[in-house]
């Protein structure tokens, strides 16, 4: 399973907030921060903090990448 939090940052644009700003608010560990960055899996208590400050739902900061089959 693959996700994106591309959508992330659109929505911190909106709000004009920085990742820094963000990870301070939500308490999020710098390391986790960088699994956001790069696309990797982060657990649903922190993403939920994420939507807390951003005032939005889980589908507004992120999104399911399926996997393609090999042929």
């Amino acid at each position: 399973m693959a996700v994106s939090y591309e959508k992330m940052s659109r929505v911190l644009i909106e709000k004009n907030m920085t990742m820094v700003e963000l990870r301070k608010r939500a308490d999020i560990a710098p390391n986790t921060m960088t699994k956001i960055r790069k696309n990797e899996d982060v657990s649903l208590n922190v993403l939920g903090r994420i939507c807390q400050i951003l005032g939005s739902d889980f589908g507004d900061i992120m999104e399911y990448i399926p996997e393609q089959e090999e042929a």
